[in-house]
């Protein structure tokens, strides 16, 4: 799905938002609906350690947020949507760009609406691999999203 006027200009904003343009990655791509992100990490002089790789911190603030915006976006003002826990998991050193895609489908939204018909909350864990331009995993970050109704 191509980007909209609404969304390049939300991946704008959120590009220059302090807090996450100080983890030197940088948002590419918001769909539409935003059903689809992708994240870029640049070893840069912003994201590079004492090694010469990309610094751990730099990839987990980069994908730290972005589970939990798409859902709220995705899900609307009827919902509660909270991070509640994560781990990453090194790989190897990041010595080059680093890329994640964050993709929701609608067999997951389904699922959560229809677990929180019978539950007053629901936790979902999402992984997302930092993978190079060759599809090489540097890094996964799994992330537990906590969703519930709001009360009226």
């Amino acid at each position: 799905m191509p980007e909209s006027f609404r969304s390049r200009l939300a991946r704008y904003g959120f590009n220059l938002f302090p807090a996450y343009r100080g983890t030197g990655g940088r948002i590419t791509y918001i769909a539409d609906d935003w059903r689809e992100i992708r994240v870029r990490v640049p070893l840069s002089l912003r994201t590079r350690n004492y090694v010469g790789t990309i610094f751990g911190g730099s990839m987990y603030g980069a994908v730290d947020p972005i589970y939990m915006i798409m859902l709220i976006r995705a899900l609307g003002p009827e919902y509660v949507v909270w991070d509640k826990a994560a781990a990453i998991r090194f790989r190897r050193p990041g010595r080059t760009t680093l890329h994640a895609r964050f993709v929701l489908d609608e067999a997951e939204m389904d699922a959560i609406r229809a677990a929180l018909v019978d539950q007053r909350s629901v936790d979902r864990v999402y992984s997302i691999d930092l993978t190079d331009a060759e599809g090489t995993v540097h890094a996964t970050v799994e992330k537990t999203i906590h969703v519930r109704r709001k009360v009226p």
